[in-house]
Protein backbone atom coordinates (compact mmCIF):
# COMPACT_ATOMS: atom_id res chain seq x y z
CA UNK A 1 0.00 0.00 0.00
CA UNK A 2 1.37 3.38 -1.03
CA UNK A 3 1.23 5.68 1.98
CA UNK A 4 3.37 8.47 0.52
CA UNK A 5 0.33 10.75 0.73
CA UNK A 6 0.65 10.61 4.53
CA UNK A 7 -1.39 9.13 7.34
CA UNK A 8 -4.50 11.16 6.43
CA UNK A 9 -5.90 10.67 2.93
CA UNK A 10 -7.87 13.86 2.31
CA UNK A 11 -7.51 14.54 -1.41
CA UNK A 12 -8.98 12.78 -4.49
CA UNK A 13 -5.46 12.24 -5.83
CA UNK A 14 -4.33 10.71 -2.55
CA UNK A 15 -7.26 8.28 -2.48
CA UNK A 16 -6.72 7.22 -6.11
CA UNK A 17 -3.01 6.72 -5.46
CA UNK A 18 -3.73 4.74 -2.30
CA UNK A 19 -6.22 2.40 -3.94
CA UNK A 20 -4.23 1.93 -7.15
CA UNK A 21 -1.25 0.88 -5.03
CA UNK A 22 -3.14 -2.10 -3.63
CA UNK A 23 -2.77 -4.09 -6.86
CA UNK A 24 -3.47 -7.72 -5.94
CA UNK A 25 -4.47 -7.11 -2.31
CA UNK A 26 -7.88 -8.53 -1.41
CA UNK A 27 -7.91 -8.43 2.39
CA UNK A 28 -8.12 -5.31 4.54
CA UNK A 29 -9.17 -4.11 7.97
CA UNK A 30 -11.61 -1.24 8.49
CA UNK A 31 -13.03 0.77 11.34
CA UNK A 32 -15.15 3.92 11.25
CA UNK A 33 -15.74 6.95 13.42
CA UNK A 34 -18.86 9.10 13.40
CA UNK A 35 -20.08 12.14 15.32
CA UNK A 36 -23.24 10.65 16.84
CA UNK A 37 -22.18 11.83 20.30
CA UNK A 38 -21.90 15.43 19.16
CA UNK A 39 -24.37 16.16 16.30
CA UNK A 40 -28.10 15.75 15.63
CA UNK A 41 -27.58 14.02 12.30
CA UNK A 42 -24.88 11.38 12.42
CA UNK A 43 -22.14 11.68 9.79
CA UNK A 44 -19.35 9.32 8.80
CA UNK A 45 -16.27 11.29 9.87
CA UNK A 46 -13.35 8.92 9.46
CA UNK A 47 -12.47 5.57 7.92
CA UNK A 48 -9.48 3.70 9.31
CA UNK A 49 -8.04 1.40 6.66
CA UNK A 50 -5.27 -1.20 6.90
CA UNK A 51 -3.69 -3.56 4.39
CA UNK A 52 -0.74 -5.73 5.32
CA UNK A 53 1.33 -3.87 7.90
CA UNK A 54 0.28 -0.41 6.76
CA UNK A 55 -2.63 1.65 8.05
CA UNK A 56 -4.00 5.05 7.04
CA UNK A 57 -6.94 7.33 7.74
CA UNK A 58 -9.40 8.32 5.02
CA UNK A 59 -11.36 11.56 5.45
CA UNK A 60 -14.94 11.29 4.09
CA UNK A 61 -15.74 14.80 5.35
CA UNK A 62 -13.40 16.24 2.72
CA UNK A 63 -13.56 13.64 -0.05
CA UNK A 64 -16.69 14.11 -2.15
CA UNK A 65 -15.97 11.03 -4.27
CA UNK A 66 -15.26 7.85 -2.32
CA UNK A 67 -15.76 5.63 -5.38
CA UNK A 68 -12.16 4.31 -5.50
CA UNK A 69 -12.55 2.84 -2.01
CA UNK A 70 -16.05 1.61 -2.82
CA UNK A 71 -14.79 -0.25 -5.88
CA UNK A 72 -12.09 -1.98 -3.84
CA UNK A 73 -14.56 -3.01 -1.13
CA UNK A 74 -16.92 -4.63 -3.66
CA UNK A 75 -14.67 -7.68 -3.85
CA UNK A 76 -12.62 -7.39 -0.65
CA UNK A 77 -12.53 -9.55 2.45
CA UNK A 78 -12.81 -7.11 5.34
CA UNK A 79 -11.86 -7.61 8.98
CA UNK A 80 -13.65 -5.49 11.59
CA UNK A 81 -14.26 -5.54 15.32
CA UNK A 82 -17.84 -5.30 16.55
CA UNK A 83 -18.75 -4.99 12.89
CA UNK A 84 -22.47 -4.18 13.05
CA UNK A 85 -22.03 -0.42 13.41
CA UNK A 86 -19.20 -0.17 10.87
CA UNK A 87 -21.10 -2.26 8.33
CA UNK A 88 -24.10 0.02 8.83
CA UNK A 89 -22.00 3.12 8.21
CA UNK A 90 -20.38 1.64 5.08
CA UNK A 91 -23.76 0.52 3.76
CA UNK A 92 -25.03 4.09 4.09
CA UNK A 93 -21.95 5.42 2.31
CA UNK A 94 -21.68 2.87 -0.52
CA UNK A 95 -25.16 1.29 -0.53
CA UNK A 96 -23.58 -2.16 -0.16
CA UNK A 97 -21.30 -4.20 2.09
CA UNK A 98 -18.24 -6.22 1.12
CA UNK A 99 -19.07 -9.86 0.27
CA UNK A 100 -17.04 -11.20 3.20
CA UNK A 101 -16.83 -9.45 6.56
CA UNK A 102 -15.04 -11.18 9.44
CA UNK A 103 -15.54 -9.92 12.98
CA UNK A 104 -12.76 -10.43 15.55
CA UNK A 105 -15.30 -9.97 18.35
CA UNK A 106 -17.42 -12.87 17.10
CA UNK A 107 -14.32 -15.02 16.70
CA UNK A 108 -13.03 -14.26 20.19
CA UNK A 109 -16.41 -15.03 21.79
CA UNK A 110 -16.60 -18.36 19.97
CA UNK A 111 -13.22 -19.15 21.52
CA UNK A 112 -14.60 -18.45 24.99
CA UNK A 113 -12.92 -15.09 25.56
CA UNK A 114 -15.03 -13.19 28.11
CA UNK A 115 -13.44 -9.74 27.76
CA UNK A 116 -13.80 -9.12 24.03
CA UNK A 117 -13.52 -5.34 23.60
CA UNK A 118 -10.85 -4.36 21.08
CA UNK A 119 -8.49 -3.07 23.77
CA UNK A 120 -9.01 -6.30 25.75
CA UNK A 121 -8.16 -8.44 22.73
CA UNK A 122 -5.10 -6.38 21.76
CA UNK A 123 -3.78 -6.84 25.28
CA UNK A 124 -4.74 -10.54 25.25
CA UNK A 125 -3.03 -11.34 21.94
CA UNK A 126 -0.18 -8.81 21.80
CA UNK A 127 0.40 -7.64 25.37
CA UNK A 128 -0.18 -4.03 24.30
CA UNK A 129 -2.31 -1.69 26.43
CA UNK A 130 -4.20 0.80 24.26
CA UNK A 131 -5.26 4.24 25.41
CA UNK A 132 -9.02 4.91 25.54
CA UNK A 133 -8.72 8.69 25.94
CA UNK A 134 -10.21 9.53 22.51
CA UNK A 135 -13.11 7.07 22.72
CA UNK A 136 -15.73 9.85 22.92
CA UNK A 137 -13.86 12.48 20.94
CA UNK A 138 -15.55 14.74 18.39
CA UNK A 139 -14.43 13.11 15.14
CA UNK A 140 -16.09 15.85 13.10
CA UNK A 141 -13.44 18.39 14.12
CA UNK A 142 -10.35 19.08 12.05
CA UNK A 143 -7.45 18.82 12.34
CA UNK A 144 -7.29 15.66 14.42
CA UNK A 145 -4.90 15.85 17.33
CA UNK A 146 -1.91 13.48 17.33
CA UNK A 147 -3.55 11.59 20.19
CA UNK A 148 -6.77 11.12 18.19
CA UNK A 149 -4.80 10.06 15.10
CA UNK A 150 -2.90 7.40 17.03
CA UNK A 151 -6.10 6.19 18.72
CA UNK A 152 -7.84 5.87 15.35
CA UNK A 153 -4.96 4.00 13.72
CA UNK A 154 -4.81 1.57 16.64
CA UNK A 155 -8.38 0.55 15.84
CA UNK A 156 -7.15 -1.22 12.68
CA UNK A 157 -3.43 -1.66 13.30
CA UNK A 158 -3.86 -5.01 15.06
CA UNK A 159 -6.95 -6.44 13.34
CA UNK A 160 -5.29 -8.43 10.54
CA UNK A 161 -2.65 -10.20 12.67
CA UNK A 162 -5.29 -10.70 15.38
CA UNK A 163 -7.60 -12.24 12.78
CA UNK A 164 -4.89 -14.73 11.82
CA UNK A 165 -4.45 -15.77 15.45
CA UNK A 166 -8.18 -16.11 16.01
CA UNK A 167 -8.69 -18.16 12.83
CA UNK A 168 -5.85 -20.50 13.82
CA UNK A 169 -7.45 -21.11 17.23
CA UNK A 170 -10.92 -21.55 15.73
CA UNK A 171 -9.63 -24.16 13.29
CA UNK A 172 -7.84 -25.95 16.12
CA UNK A 173 -11.08 -26.12 18.13
CA UNK A 174 -13.19 -27.07 15.10
CA UNK A 175 -15.23 -23.87 15.27
CA UNK A 176 -14.08 -22.07 12.13
CA UNK A 177 -17.26 -22.98 10.24
CA UNK A 178 -19.29 -21.58 13.15
CA UNK A 179 -17.36 -18.35 12.82
CA UNK A 180 -17.95 -18.05 9.06
CA UNK A 181 -21.65 -18.78 9.46
CA UNK A 182 -22.00 -16.29 12.33
CA UNK A 183 -20.19 -13.52 10.45
CA UNK A 184 -22.26 -14.10 7.33
CA UNK A 185 -25.47 -13.95 9.38
CA UNK A 186 -24.37 -10.67 11.00
CA UNK A 187 -23.65 -9.19 7.57
CA UNK A 188 -27.03 -10.33 6.25
CA UNK A 189 -28.78 -8.80 9.24
CA UNK A 190 -27.34 -5.38 8.40
CA UNK A 191 -28.28 -5.74 4.73
CA UNK A 192 -31.87 -6.63 5.62
CA UNK A 193 -32.30 -3.98 8.31
CA UNK A 194 -34.93 -1.38 7.47
CA UNK A 195 -33.56 2.00 8.52
CA UNK A 196 -36.70 3.90 7.48
CA UNK A 197 -38.46 3.23 10.77
CA UNK A 198 -42.05 4.43 10.46
CA UNK A 199 -42.58 5.02 14.17
CA UNK A 200 -39.15 5.84 15.61
CA UNK A 201 -40.75 7.10 18.82
CA UNK A 202 -41.54 3.49 19.81
CA UNK A 203 -38.30 3.19 21.77
CA UNK A 204 -37.37 0.06 23.69
CA UNK A 205 -39.68 -0.23 26.69
CA UNK A 206 -42.63 1.49 24.99
CA UNK A 207 -44.60 -1.76 25.08
CA UNK A 208 -45.09 -1.34 28.83
CA UNK A 209 -47.16 1.82 28.33
CA UNK A 210 -50.92 1.94 27.75
CA UNK A 211 -52.34 3.88 24.78
CA UNK A 212 -52.50 7.15 26.71
CA UNK A 213 -48.88 6.67 27.74
CA UNK A 214 -47.93 5.98 24.14
CA UNK A 215 -49.59 9.24 23.12
CA UNK A 216 -47.49 11.14 25.63
CA UNK A 217 -44.37 9.23 24.56
CA UNK A 218 -44.93 10.17 20.92
CA UNK A 219 -45.42 13.81 21.92
CA UNK A 220 -42.28 13.83 24.06
CA UNK A 221 -40.22 12.12 21.35
CA UNK A 222 -41.31 14.65 18.70
CA UNK A 223 -40.58 17.56 21.04
CA UNK A 224 -37.16 16.12 21.85
CA UNK A 225 -36.34 15.50 18.19
CA UNK A 226 -37.26 19.06 17.24
CA UNK A 227 -35.16 20.50 20.06
CA UNK A 228 -32.16 18.32 19.13
CA UNK A 229 -32.37 19.28 15.46
CA UNK A 230 -32.52 23.01 16.12
CA UNK A 231 -29.65 22.69 18.62
CA UNK A 232 -27.67 20.34 16.32
CA UNK A 233 -26.98 17.96 19.16
CA UNK A 234 -27.87 14.27 19.64
CA UNK A 235 -31.31 13.74 21.11
CA UNK A 236 -30.02 12.17 24.32
CA UNK A 237 -28.52 15.54 25.25
CA UNK A 238 -32.07 16.92 25.40
CA UNK A 239 -33.58 13.91 27.19
CA UNK A 240 -32.74 10.21 27.24
CA UNK A 241 -35.12 7.45 26.17
CA UNK A 242 -35.35 6.48 29.81
CA UNK A 243 -36.42 10.03 30.66
CA UNK A 244 -39.23 10.24 28.13
CA UNK A 245 -40.49 6.75 28.98
CA UNK A 246 -40.66 7.65 32.66
CA UNK A 247 -42.31 11.00 31.98
CA UNK A 248 -44.89 9.42 29.64
CA UNK A 249 -45.85 6.87 32.27
CA UNK A 250 -46.26 9.50 34.98
CA UNK A 251 -48.28 11.82 32.75
CA UNK A 252 -50.57 9.00 31.65
CA UNK A 253 -51.21 8.20 35.30
CA UNK A 254 -52.14 11.80 36.05
CA UNK A 255 -49.02 12.40 38.12
CA UNK A 256 -46.77 15.45 38.06
CA UNK A 257 -43.33 15.35 36.46
CA UNK A 258 -40.25 17.15 37.69
CA UNK A 259 -38.48 18.19 34.51
CA UNK A 260 -34.76 19.13 34.52
CA UNK A 261 -34.20 22.55 36.02
CA UNK A 262 -31.48 23.40 33.50
CA UNK A 263 -33.90 23.64 30.55
CA UNK A 264 -33.93 27.11 29.01
CA UNK A 265 -37.18 29.05 29.35
CA UNK A 266 -38.02 28.77 25.64
CA UNK A 267 -37.38 25.01 25.59
CA UNK A 268 -39.57 24.53 28.65
CA UNK A 269 -42.35 26.63 27.06
CA UNK A 270 -42.33 24.44 23.96
CA UNK A 271 -42.43 21.33 26.14
CA UNK A 272 -45.35 22.63 28.22
CA UNK A 273 -47.22 23.62 25.06
CA UNK A 274 -46.73 20.17 23.47
CA UNK A 275 -47.89 18.37 26.62
CA UNK A 276 -50.92 20.64 27.04
CA UNK A 277 -51.95 19.77 23.49
CA UNK A 278 -51.42 16.04 24.12
CA UNK A 279 -53.58 16.24 27.23
CA UNK A 280 -56.51 17.36 25.07
CA UNK A 281 -56.08 14.63 22.45
CA UNK A 282 -59.04 12.32 21.93
CA UNK A 283 -58.47 8.72 23.07
CA UNK A 284 -59.58 7.58 19.62
CA UNK A 285 -56.42 9.13 18.22
CA UNK A 286 -54.04 7.48 20.68
CA UNK A 287 -51.44 5.13 19.12
CA UNK A 288 -52.33 1.46 19.12
CA UNK A 289 -50.37 -0.98 21.24
CA UNK A 290 -48.35 -3.37 19.09
CA UNK A 291 -49.37 -6.97 19.41
CA UNK A 292 -46.44 -9.16 20.21
CA UNK A 293 -46.14 -12.92 20.17
CA UNK A 294 -48.22 -14.36 23.00
CA UNK A 295 -46.40 -17.02 24.94
CA UNK A 296 -48.49 -19.78 26.42
CA UNK A 297 -46.92 -19.90 29.84
CA UNK A 298 -48.44 -23.16 30.95
CA UNK A 299 -46.60 -25.95 32.68
CA UNK A 300 -45.75 -27.71 29.43
CA UNK A 301 -44.28 -24.51 27.98
CA UNK A 302 -42.12 -23.94 31.06
CA UNK A 303 -40.95 -27.56 30.95
CA UNK A 304 -39.85 -27.26 27.31
CA UNK A 305 -38.07 -23.98 28.04
CA UNK A 306 -36.25 -25.39 31.06
CA UNK A 307 -35.23 -28.52 29.16
CA UNK A 308 -33.73 -26.51 26.30
CA UNK A 309 -31.98 -24.14 28.69
CA UNK A 310 -30.46 -27.13 30.50
CA UNK A 311 -29.18 -28.57 27.19
CA UNK A 312 -27.86 -25.16 26.18
CA UNK A 313 -26.07 -24.56 29.48
CA UNK A 314 -24.46 -28.01 29.52
CA UNK A 315 -23.16 -27.50 25.98
CA UNK A 316 -21.92 -23.99 26.76
CA UNK A 317 -20.04 -25.27 29.79
CA UNK A 318 -18.54 -28.08 27.70
CA UNK A 319 -17.40 -25.59 25.04
CA UNK A 320 -16.44 -22.93 27.62
CA UNK A 321 -18.43 -20.21 25.86
CA UNK A 322 -21.24 -17.93 26.98
CA UNK A 323 -24.58 -19.73 26.83
CA UNK A 324 -26.26 -16.75 25.11
CA UNK A 325 -24.06 -17.38 22.07
CA UNK A 326 -25.92 -20.64 21.51
CA UNK A 327 -29.38 -19.17 22.12
CA UNK A 328 -30.88 -16.40 24.24
CA UNK A 329 -33.78 -17.15 26.56
CA UNK A 330 -36.11 -15.16 24.27
CA UNK A 331 -35.16 -17.38 21.32
CA UNK A 332 -35.61 -20.52 23.40
CA UNK A 333 -39.08 -19.38 24.49
CA UNK A 334 -40.02 -18.79 20.85
CA UNK A 335 -38.75 -22.28 19.97
CA UNK A 336 -40.76 -23.74 22.84
CA UNK A 337 -43.92 -22.24 21.37
CA UNK A 338 -43.03 -23.68 17.97
CA UNK A 339 -44.68 -22.50 14.81
CA UNK A 340 -43.56 -22.21 11.24
CA UNK A 341 -40.10 -20.72 10.80
CA UNK A 342 -39.22 -20.67 14.50
CA UNK A 343 -36.08 -22.74 13.97
CA UNK A 344 -34.96 -20.17 11.43
CA UNK A 345 -33.96 -18.10 14.44
CA UNK A 346 -30.94 -20.35 14.90
CA UNK A 347 -27.81 -20.86 12.84
CA UNK A 348 -26.85 -24.42 11.88
CA UNK A 349 -24.12 -24.67 14.50
CA UNK A 350 -26.52 -23.42 17.19
CA UNK A 351 -29.10 -26.06 16.21
CA UNK A 352 -26.35 -28.66 16.45
CA UNK A 353 -25.45 -27.53 19.97
CA UNK A 354 -29.11 -27.76 21.03
CA UNK A 355 -29.56 -31.14 19.36
CA UNK A 356 -32.08 -29.75 16.87
CA UNK A 357 -30.17 -30.52 13.68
Amino acid sequence: MDTDAGVMIDSPEGLVRLMSGLESETVCAIDTEADSLHRYKESLCLIQFAVGKDSVLIDPLVLEDMAPLGEFLKTATVWMHGADYDMTMLRREFDEISPVVYDTQIGARLLGVRKFGLANLVEHYFGVVLSKTSQKADWGKRPLSPKMTDYALNDVRYLLPMGEKIVAELREKGRYDWFVESCDAARQKVLERDESKEEPWRVQGAGRLDRKGLNYLRTLWMWRDSEAESWDRPSFMVATNRNILEWAGLLAGGKSVEFPGHYRADRRRRLDSALAKAAKDSPEGYPEKLKGLRRRRDGDFERRVNEMIAVRDRKAAELDIESSLIASRAVIETLAIGGEGSEGLLLNWQKECLGLD
